[in-house]
């Protein structure tokens, strides 16, 4: 029932209010995440350990491992991102009468957003990842189905409040990230074949759009009740996005080395260098990975 319940939320929050709305109730959403970051420093931590495996850690050449890895770079760079940031970004300027003028002052803000938002991200996955490998995994916890099953598992092993906390922290993530997956999933398509999208937009005025919203959503909440593992689903399409964003990236440097489209405004030394890097490594894991997959 609760499921249900989530799903109409969703439906009905993502098609009456517009992106202005949505945006500021995902922004206090976001305040959930820090959940997080508490639940390590409230169980038993071996935090030398912990550093130690940080900045070395155990690489095993196995399909396993390499099938994790492309699915932590796949959830890093996920193509949906390249979608959802600029789309979101054109709108806010389709809103002002005025275009704002590009400018350095400019790109050193959405620097910085883009900063911000990345390392928060980044650190919480780490702290999501060490709290499952602290309490599941030393308590031999390896194989979980769904996340109602790894906040239970947490119970016992480290206590009620960080029970409560994990599972606050992944209803409130659920509630902030299936809009964004939705709706970028909807610009992808709607913009491929041309229709009219955006989430500013009233139902009446984009209705393909939002039936693809709709039309996500309800395959979501069919998938949970014949039997298909969240978790694995989740893992697999990490994988999917591990493999297919060395194109993306690729065509994102080209467009940002490219002086016609981006005038002056082209990518710096360090821009290329890591994003030539991201592109690399990712190359190179999903190679890998097809690799053990067929050997």
């Amino acid at each position: 029932m609760f499921s249900i319940f989530f799903t109409a939320l969703l439906i009905f929050v993502i098609v009456r209010f517009d992106y202005d709305r949505i945006a500021s109730i995902l922004k206090w959403l976001c305040l959930v995440l820090l959940l997080y970051l508490v639940v390590p420093f409230m169980i038993k931590t071996d935090w030398s350990a912990v550093l130690k495996h940080t900045v070395v850690p155990e690489v095993h050449f196995t399909k396993d491992y390499i099938m994790i890895l492309v699915a932590i770079l796949g959830t890093t760079i996920a193509p949906y991102l390249f979608f959802w940031q600029a789309t979101m970004s054109s709108e806010k300027v389709n809103k002002k009468s005025k275009a704002p003028a590009i400018s350095e002052n400019l790109l050193g803000k959405v620097k910085a957003d883009v900063y911000f938002g990345m390392g928060t991200s980044n650190v919480t996955m780490f702290f999501i990842i060490l709290t499952t490998g602290v309490v599941l995994h030393q308590a031999h916890v390896t194989k979980i189905d769904t996340v109602e099953q790894a906040a239970k598992a947490l119970e016992p092993l480290a206590g009620k409040l960080a029970y409560v906390l994990f599972a606050l922290g992944i209803i409130g993530t659920g509630l902030l990230c299936i809009p964004v997956l939705v709706g970028s999933m909807s610009y992808m398509v709607g913009e491929t074949f041309s229709l009219k999208v955006g989430l500013e937009k009233k139902f009446g005025n984009a209705k393909a759009f939002y039936s693809i919203v709709i039309a996500a959503l309800v395959i979501g909440l069919v998938l949970n009740f014949v039997g298909v593992s969240p978790i694995q689903s989740l893992i697999y399409t990490a994988i999917l996005y591990g493999v297919t964003a060395p194109v993306m990236i690729l065509m994102v440097m080209h467009i940002g080395n490219n002086k016609k489209v981006m005038g002056k405004f082209t990518n710096g030394r360090w821009s290329n260098i890591l994003g030539g890097l991201a592109f690399v490594l990712m190359t190179a894991s999903a190679i890998a990975l097809l690799y053990f997959q067929f050997q």
